[in-house]
């Protein structure tokens, strides 16, 4: 007998909906308890089957990272017992009360000899709703520790804070995604959406059709091609000047009257400050800073004013001009251009950012995150914290302050004054975060670290216990997607008899904890506490239950008890209390120029990082499927053939890329896609082919925002062929 479950992929944040359609499982894994979990051999199972659902984020269609997503939960690499690492460098399982009990105790040791936020906790973006929400509750009661932030702070981060200044809330798309496929302009910056999530560029078409459709990218990138041929415009700026860009383009709208002033006068706030803030970023004068031309810089301004005017024009961000030092500012001049056209709140535009991370969207809503308590309330807010308290049953002062976001959370692990003992929880920072040789260091130096994973990920070689969680397709919950649409994750198969739930592991710790409040290994039962916990709150789910969700009710957050949610942002008004979108002046900082180590053999370029087609973040997966690792089997830096001749760099040949903090060596890729002063790396792969050895820790202030598509390095052949002593030396460097 078969059995079926709808459900969605568990890579981006497109979440495409699927059917995952398995054989009889084999006999049932035992139920998790406090005992310690067998020691059984994985039971053969046949691999899942997966067919694509219709469902308006993807009709039908499915990448490859979804069409192989099935693999991973047979994989032979699967980690299905508690493991601790002993003197001698090597992991040997251990029973799950042992494990448990470790982990309590180095939480203890922690706290007796350095105080509460000596532990920390380090989450994901791919964490499911209940997840998200009851790590942070764990991290703050339990551990008591106000030292927890995530990976999306590398994702979101920029565009959330950008989105909380200009209109008082941050939902990625305040839109549904297939109100873009009426649009006849879309302008889209930083993002490839064709290789990043590809189903989503059937709902480009209709703006391709017409003419309109404008990507900003250095690179001529798979979605900067979907221009070619009458579909639009490419504009390809020097890297780290898309700021420029986007003042020249509201120069150009202010000065040519292309503004609805009317949407100015009776919705927005701050218009004079920011118009006076773009006079001096004339056409030419950006032209000059960015390398496009003048006249494509008024012919975009000119084509989305137009838009909006008759057919509607959008304008969506990507990491690519939002993981900079000025991030917020970027996001923020993307939103005042949108404003000055009166895109967001109207009925056929808007403004919005594409979210990356499966449950970017709601595991930043949550708790999560240093600064935030659920439903999206800040932490430091009295009212807030008197909601969670009451919710949570325990005394408001129980609840820490603010912690570090991500970047500096990590800079002060094994410090004196930092973080001895981590929890890392569904990210791979040994790879995904910058300045990844520090962060190395950094994890070497706890007194403790545990980390919940499936595979052995890079993150999880360093630790020191690992603890074995469920993969997606055998659990239950909720995620929310790039449009803020909550929906239901359901398990397919019976999960390994080793492997937990992070609920069910949070719940075990909170009681040798002798923790405040309460903590269910139920997701269902986790959610019902979710949805009081963010009732009132900016991201108010109180009103979405399973039951709708199995429905297939659609679902968007604010979904107040006894409303039918909100498909559609700011049509009445935003979410300042007058009701009225902010326009925040921003203008260039000068830039720092990144350190780089000169190398008298080696020639200065610009790096810029993203993802391919066939992987997803840190790889730790992707790099498990022989489909995907076949055809992208290994990092390639991609070089202008007239930049790669003047350095003596051929096709395929061993290139090193290489600044202050680290090497990179890989095989050179040439591509007129590029700039010729700019090369490319993707983020997926470890070790010496880690482009997060080169990027910098530093952050925009607003946002904690890592700069990770502006960085300095020397570039030049490699004579010889790698050798394990080279990775050696360059990990100890």
């Amino acid at each position: 007998m078969t059995t079926s479950a709808d459900t969605h992929c568990p890579y981006c944040a497109l979440q495409c909906a699927m059917t995952l359609t398995s054989p009889a499982d084999p006999a049932p894994a035992s139920q998790p308890g406090p005992g310690p979990a067998p020691v059984l051999e994985a039971p053969v199972r046949a691999p899942l089957e997966v067919s694509p659902r219709d469902f308006p984020t993807n009709r039908g269609g499915l990448c490859r990272k979804g069409w192989t997503s099935a693999s991973l939960l047979n994989h032979a690499g699967r980690i299905t017992e508690p493991l601790l690492k002993g003197p001698d460098g090597v992991h040997r399982p251990v029973s799950w009360d042992q494990a448990l009990d470790l982990a309590a105790q180095a939480v203890k040791d922690a706290r007796a000899r350095h105080g509460a936020d000596a532990v920390g906790v380090f989450g994901g973006g791919g964490l499911t709703n209940e997840k998200a929400y009851q790590l942070g509750k764990f991290a703050r009661l339990a551990l008591g520790t106000s030292r927890i932030d995530y990976n999306g702070r590398f994702c979101m981060s920029s565009a959330a804070a950008a989105g909380m200044r200009a209109f008082g809330v941050d939902r990625g798309l305040p839109f549904p995604l297939e109100a873009l496929d009426s649009a006849s302009t879309i302008l889209m910056l930083g993002s490839n959406v064709a290789e990043t999530m590809p189903p989503f560029v059937q709902h480009l078409q209709g703006a391709r059709d017409a003419g309109g459709l404008i990507v900003v990218d250095p690179r001529r990138s798979a979605t900067a091609a979907f221009t070619a041929d009458g579909g639009g415009i490419h504009l390809q700026p020097l890297p780290g000047t898309d700021l420029t860009l986007l003042l020249g383009l509201s120069h150009v709208v202010i000065h040519e009257h292309l503004a609805d002033t009317a949407f100015i006068e009776e919705r927005t706030s701050g218009y004079s400050a920011v118009a006076r803030s773009v006079t001096a970023f004339w056409p030419e004068r950006v032209q000059s800073l960015t390398g496009v031309p003048a006249e494509l810089i008024r012919e975009t301004a000119r084509r989305l004013a137009a838009g909006a005017r008759n057919g509607g024009s959008y304008i969506l961000t990507g990491r690519g001009v939002e993981q900079h030092v000025d991030g917020t500012d970027t996001a923020t001049a993307a939103i005042n251009l949108g404003l000055l056209l009166g895109l967001p709140g109207s009925a056929r535009s808007g403004y919005g950012t594409l979210t990356g991370q499966g449950n970017g969207q709601g595991g930043r809503e949550h708790g999560q995150k240093a600064d935030q308590l659920p439903g999206y309330r800040k932490i430091t807010d009295p009212a807030a914290r008197a909601h969670m308290a009451a919710v949570w049953g325990v005394p408001e002062e129980l609840i820490p302050g603010p912690g570090l976001p991500a970047v500096q959370l990590l800079q002060s692990l094994g410090k004196p004054d930092g973080v001895r003992c981590l929890f890392v929880h569904a990210s791979n920072i040994a790879v995904a975060a910058p300045d990844a040789n520090e962060v190395i260091r950094g994890l070497r130096s706890l007194d403790f670290l545990v980390v919940c994973d499936f595979f052995m990920s890079e993150t999880a070689a360093e630790a020191d216990l690992i603890l074995p969680v469920l993969q997606w397709a055998e659990e239950e919950g909720t995620l929310t997607n790039l449009e803020g649409r909550v929906l239901r994750r359901r398990r397919a198969i019976t999960p390994p008899a080793g492997a937990r739930s992070e609920l069910w592991i949070m719940a075990r710790l909170a009681e040798r904890l002798d923790a405040p409040s309460t903590y269910s290994e139920d997701p269902a039962t986790v959610f019902e506490e979710l949805r009081l916990a963010s009732a009132g709150g900016l991201a108010d789910y109180s009103g979405i239950d399973y039951a709708m969700l199995d429905r297939g009710e659609a679902a968007y957050w604010p979904y107040p008890a006894g409303s039918t949610g909100t498909p559609r942002l700011f049509r009445d008004g935003f979410a300042h209390p007058d009701g009225k979108a902010v326009l925040v002046p921003v203008a260039p900082r000068r830039r720092r120029t990144p350190e780089a180590r000169p190398d008298r053999a080696g020639k200065a370029m610009t790096l810029i990082t993203g993802r391919l087609l066939e992987h997803y973040q840190s790889g730790a997966q992707t790099r498990r499927v022989a489909e995907l690792l076949a055809t992208r089997p290994e990092a390639t830096v991609q070089v202008h053939p007239s930049a790669a001749e003047a350095m003596g760099i051929t096709a395929g040949a061993l290139v090193s890329v290489s600044n202050a903090r680290g090497e990179v060596v890989c095989r050179a890729e040439l591509s007129t896609a590029i700039r010729p002063e700019t090369v490319f790396l993707p983020f997926h792969f470890p070790e010496l082919e880690s482009a997060n050895r080169l990027t910098e820790a530093a952050t925009d202030p607003v946002s904690g925002m890592p700069e990770f598509k502006f960085n300095t390095v020397w570039v030049r052949p490699v004579a010889a062929p790698v050798s394990a002593s080279m990775l050696q030396t360059t990990e100890a460097s």
